[in-house]
C-alpha cells in the first residue's frame, strides 16, 4: 500500500476514528515527571514538546526546541501492563464471568516495543496452553506505531536487531516530521483496519521524496544509539561465562530490587494466590506479576534454591539473552534500555556484557 500523509489536525482525527470505533486509545503523556503510558482522549493529551535525558539509574523530563509529540525515548512503562496485566482473577467460587477483554488502540507504539509483543505472543499466546486473557486482548488490539528518528541515550535495538523502524504487527506506523512545513507524518499501512482507519482521516499521497527522506532518517537513526551490545554470540558467551567472577561483583551492587523486571516490556512470571473473604463463603484466584529476584521465586520445599544475588542476576541475565532462545526462538532482549534507566545503582546490561566479552577475549588471548 502507497505512504500518506497526515498533518497535525490529521492526527487528532485519527484518535477520534478510533475512539469512535470503540477503541481505548492508549497512548504516552506526561504525569508525574514522567512520560507514561495511559487513556487518551485526543492528541492534545500526547506529550507535545516533551523530551528525555536517561542514563544509568537516571531520567528526566526535559523541554525539547519543537513541538514533537514522539521525541522522547522508553519511559518507564510499557505496552505489556495492557495485554499482560499486572494483577487479574483467574477464578471466583460464585462463578462470576470474567470481563470481556477491552479493544484498546496503542498510539506511539515504538519498534522495540513492537518487538517485545511479538516475543510475549511467542510466550504467552503459543505453546498448547496460550494465556486466553492476553490472547483475547492481543486479538482486539490495534496498533498506531511510530518509527525512532531520535534514539535515546540508553537505546541498544539496533543491535538486538530489534529497531529503529518498525516491523511487523502494526496497523498504522507513522514517522514524524518536523521542518519549515509543521509538523506532520508519513503513515505506513499495515493491514486492511489501518487502512479503513486513515480513509476516514485527512490526508493525502507521500511524495516520493517524502518517504525516502523519513526512511532515510530512520536508518541514520540506527547510527545514534546511546549503548550497543557486543557483536558476537550472546548465548554461547554467557555458556561461557558461567563461573566468571564479574557475577560477583555485579552482586555487589545489585539490590535484587527486580525493578529490571518490573519495567522490562518481555518479563513474563507470574504466581498465583488464593484469597478469601472474612466470612470464608467467598474465595477467588488471582495471578500476579512476580519476579526472579524475589527471595522466595525458587522456593522449593524448605527453601530457595537461588539465595545469592549473584545466582539470581546471573539466572536473569543468562535467560533473558540466552536460554530464551532454547524456549522461544529469540532473545528476550529488545534494547529498550528500561533496565538500565530504572535501575536504583545503575547497572547497565550493556557494560555487563562488553565487560564479559572483553574478559572472554583476555581468556583466549
Amino acid at each position: 500500500m502507497n505512504a500518506g500523509v497526515i498533518d497535525a489536525a490529521g492526527l487528532q482525527q485519527m484518535l477520534a476514528a478510533l475512539i469512535e470505533r470503540g477503541y481505548r486509545v492508549v497512548g504516552p503523556t506526561v504525569s508525574d515527571n514522567a512520560i507514561v503510558l495511559a487513556e487518551l482522549t485526543s492528541a492534545d493529551d500526547l506529550p507535545r514538546g516533551w523530551g528525555v535525558d536517561v542514563a544509568p539509574g537516571s531520567y528526566r523530563l526535559r523541554r525539547r526546541d519543537d513541538d514533537a509529540l514522539f521525541g522522547h525515548s522508553a519511559g518507564p512503562q510499557s505496552w505489556k501492563q495492557f495485554l499482560h496485566q499486572p494483577r487479574q482473577r483467574l477464578w471466583s467460587s460464585d462463578g462470576a464471568p470474567s470481563d470481556e477483554p477491552p479493544r484498546y488502540a496503542f498510539i506511539g507504539v515504538r519498534a522495540c516495543d513492537l518487538s517485545a509483543i511479538r516475543v510475549l505472543d511467542g510466550v504467552l499466546g503459543g505453546g498448547a496452553h496460550p494465556d486466553r486473557g492476553f490472547t483475547g486482548r492481543l486479538e482486539r488490539l490495534f496498533v498506531v506505531a511510530v518509527n525512532c528518528t531520535e534514539p535515546g541515550g540508553l537505546c541498544f535495538c539496533a543491535s538486538m536487531g530489534t529497531g529503529p523502524a518498525v516491523g511487523p504487527g502494526y496497523d498504522l506506523a507513522l514517522t514524524e516530521r518536523i521542518d519549515g512545513q509543521g509538523r506532520r507524518y508519513v503513515v505506513d499501512v499495515g493491514s486492511d483496519d489501518g487502512a479503513d482507519v486513515l480513509a476516514a482521516v485527512a490526508h493525502r499521497d507521500a511524495e516520493p521524496a517524502e518517504v525516502d527522506s523519513a526512511r532515510a532518517d530512520v536508518r541514520e537513526a540506527a547510527n545514534h544509539m546511546g549503548r550497543q551490545m557486543p557483536e558476537l554470540d550472546l548465548r554461547r558467551l554467557l555458556i561461557d561465562s558461567r563461573e566468571s567472577p564479574q557475577w560477583e561483583e555485579v552482586a555487589g551492587r545489585c539490590l535484587t530490587c527486580g525493578n529490571c523486571t518490573m519495567v522490562c516490556p518481555t518479563c513474563f512470571c507470574t504466581s498465583v494466590e488464593d484469597v478469601t473473604d472474612l466470612s470464608g463463603e467467598h474465595a477467588e484466584r488471582w495471578m500476579h506479576w512476580a519476579s526472579c529476584f524475589e527471595f522466595d521465586f525458587t522456593f522449593v520445599h524448605e527453601g530457595s534454591t537461588r539465595q545469592t544475588a549473584s545466582s539470581r542476576y546471573r539466572h536473569w541475565l543468562t535467560h533473558k539473552l540466552g536460554s530464551w532462545h532454547d524456549q522461544f526462538g529469540s532473545s528476550g532482549c529488545v534494547g529498550c534500555g528500561r533496565c538500565i534507566a530504572w535501575c536504583p545503582t545503575g547497572i547497565d546490561i550493556t557494560e555487563e556484557m562488553n565487560r564479559m566479552a572483553d574478559g572472554a577475549d583476555a581468556a583466549d588471548d
